[in-house]
């Protein structure tokens, strides 16, 4: 009942955005109710969590009639719950404050809770036409807050990107499904599940699957809208597209894949593994170039969309191959990594929203010494950077932990494309570990640190408390998570069970609070005890220095970097601290160009330094294929034209068509 009447609150609120139009009360109300609405599907999600309340399910007399709407709760989904509507419920709370900042609040609001209400429901789906319909509605919600400032013109071209991949992803998904139904027709999961696919269609629905859910969760090379739609999006929205949304389209692949497709062979988790290790390290290089603060978060969320796939193909690969203890620890790890991003993905997009509503800018070249003008945002943010960074002891570290322990497992498999897969997906994601430190090292030092680059900079105030507190919260979270990690992987098993048929204890060789995925001798981790040692540490380190140190007080001047004058442009600049990487791999991947203009001596003008580069997916793939559909396109406009028997030839053609795939179908 508490999670029902959450859904049924969420189009309410809707209707009363709508409805109560200019008033100014009405998006804090929408807001606040929305907040209320995730935390009872929160709560709800709590109590299903471990299926301890069994997997209740509901069939209700809507879509298609003969088959109607079902609705299931099982531990995947009760995970799921909980990732969503823990981000879902911090968002909302701030956007009780950050809503007034919206050029087009009126635009926003009405969408938000629909957009909610879809993910949800793409979570409880027990049948394929309604996990559809929410699929479809979550995606067309979204794209209406991305549009939400249309006079925009890069918000339009985000918006035009993001819509177009949305129906791509539903084109791959929609025949997923119907290959699955088989000729029966039946559409609920529990009949897909028994339903026995042969080689050609096993290999097709596999296809359809990852390229159905990888464009919606950003997998490279169908991230093109990703780092487009996420800056577009007011960060409220932002946060959950980028946090959230990405997580229910992992959702879809795991469902599709390791519940419903059934068994898969290993192939299929090398070739996983593989495009998710590629996916992090071309994912953390875009972020690490980007001066746009917003959109070096929507690039980060591609690498870390890159490590959860890791994990899963990881599982999937060990599956395949009857290794089910190492697939269960594999899966641990991905579902690990899958709520930590969402929790600190949305609380880096929070952070970056508050600098926006304190500043009007998001570029780094604007910002700098907003630490001590914003300093619970500032605390915040830092966290995040920390844990996003995967530093101990923090949630980011122990995900990224389980997988490389997962990873070591891999060679041990007898097939030469896995000895050799696994240690190159091994150097992909320390590369990309090791990058994304590099990342937030700079996107927080420039932005938080040294002097301001701007009045507006040197002028902000921190955000409202209400805003304060959500983003405090998650920071709190991703410390918890990341010193009793035990607690939330003995959790997870419970979801990975039913899944592998293996209920793994990552902790069962050392006992609490210990982490031992591989054994007790090797490989163990306590982040409980690393913070007791380091708190012990600092006290000591504290009671040194007071007791025996000495009581005077000196003064010196700060550390000017060799420039006294106070000037902001002495100082490291965004573009100046990813130079030396820009040279290292821009050169080739992104064909960087660096020209600097010097002006004549004698000439008071300023010189200039201009850098060039290109993104090669979309230079190499989506722009030759946009040539073709507008070429398909000119063609095809011919149709209008043709005679009677052109018209009649051609639905001859269509039915010949028809009837093939049909008896092809029979075949599968």
């Amino acid at each position: 009942m508490l999670i029902a009447g959450a859904l049924m609150t969420l189009p309410l609120l809707a209707v009363f955005a709508i409805l109560a139009g200019r008033r100014d009360f009405s998006h804090a109300v929408v807001y606040a109710g929305c907040f209320v609405a995730s935390v009872a599907l929160l709560a709800g999600g709590l109590q299903y969590l471990g299926g301890h309340s069994g997997s209740p399910s509901v069939v209700l007399p809507l879509g298609l009639p003969w088959i109607k709407a079902h609705f299931r709760i099982d531990n995947l989904t009760a995970l799921f719950l909980l990732i969503i509507n823990l981000s879902a419920a911090a968002a909302s709370a701030f956007a009780v404050g950050y809503g007034g900042h919206l050029p087009q609040r009126r635009r926003v609001t009405p969408f938000y809770p629909i957009f909610l209400l879809a993910m949800n429901l793409v979570l409880l789906a027990d049948d394929a036409f309604t996990f559809l319909v929410a699929w479809e509605c979550m995606s067309l919600a979204s794209w209406l807050m991305v549009v939400s400032d249309h006079q925009d013109a890069e918000n339009r071209r985000a918006g035009t990107v993001y819509v177009i991949m949305a129906v791509f992803g539903t084109f791959c998904l929609l025949p997923c499904f119907g290959l699955l139904a088989g000729a029966g027709g039946d559409y609920t999961f529990e009949a897909m599940r028994l339903r026995e696919l042969g080689a050609l269609g096993s290999f097709l629905v596999a296809l359809l699957a990852i390229l159905g859910t990888g464009s919606k969760a950003g997998l490279v090379p169908l991230h093109a809208w990703l780092p487009l739609a996420h800056p577009a999006a007011p960060s409220h929205v932002s946060a959950l597209m980028s946090g959230v949304m990405t997580k229910v389209a992992l959702y879809g692949m795991i469902r599709i894949l390791l519940d419903l497709h059934g068994e898969l062979s290993w192939h299929w988790g090398a070739g996983l593994m593989l495009a998710g290790g590629i996916t992090a390290v071309l994912g953390v290089l875009y972020a690490v170039m980007q001066d746009d603060l917003k959109k070096l978060l929507a690039y980060s969320t591609v690498e870390n969309i890159g490590v959860a796939i890791i994990g899963l193909g990881l599982a999937i690969a060990f599956k395949g191959d009857g290794q089910k203890e190492l697939a269960a620890l594999a899966l641990v790890a991905g579902l690990y990594h899958m709520a930590n991003h969402s929790v600190f993905k949305t609380l880096l997009f929070l952070g970056s929203g508050a600098v926006i509503a304190a500043t009007g800018h998001r570029s780094l070249g604007a910002l700098g010494g907003l630490l001590k003008r914003m300093p619970w945002t500032g605390a915040a943010f830092l966290v995040g950077s920390a844990a996003i960074a995967s530093l101990p002891p923090l949630n980011g570290f122990v995900s990224e932990w389980l997988i490389l322990q997962s990873l070591f497992k891999g060679p041990a498999m007898p097939h030469w494309a896995m000895k050799f897969g696994v240690p190159v997906v091994g150097a992909f994601l320390a590369l990309a570990a090791a990058l994304a430190a590099t990342c937030f090292v700079r996107a927080y030092g420039v932005a938080f640190l040294g002097r301001p680059r701007s009045d507006a900079a040197a002028e902000a105030e921190d955000v409202t408390f209400g805003m304060r507190v959500s983003m405090a919260v998650l920071a709190i979270i991703c410390v918890v998570m990341g010193v009793i990690p035990v607690t939330v992987t003995d959790a997870l098993t419970h979801v990975v069970r039913p899944l592998t048929g293996i209920d793994l204890a990552v902790s069962a060789d050392l006992g609490w609070p210990w982490l031992s995925p591989v054994s007790s001798t090797r490989g163990s981790y306590s982040a409980t005890i690393l913070v007791m040692f380091g708190l012990s540490l600092f006290a000591i380190a504290i009671f040194i220095v007071h007791r025996l140190g000495t009581q005077a007080t000196r003064r010196a001047d700060a550390w000017d970097c060799g420039h006294p004058e106070d000037i902001p442009e002495s100082q490291y600049t965004g573009p100046s601290f990813a130079q030396p990487l820009r040279r290292a791999f821009g050169g080739t991947i992104f064909q960087a160009r660096e020209s600097v203009t010097m002006p004549e001596p004698g000439d008071s003008s300023p010189a200039t330094h201009q850098v060039r580069m290109i993104d090669p997916i979309w230079q190499g793939l989506y722009v030759p294929l946009g040539k073709v559909v507008d070429w398909i396109a000119d063609h095809v406009n011919r149709l209008q034209y043709l005679t009677v028997r052109g018209y009649l030839l051609m639905m001859f053609g269509t039915l010949v068509f028809m009837l093939l795939v049909v008896a092809v179908r029979q075949q599968l």
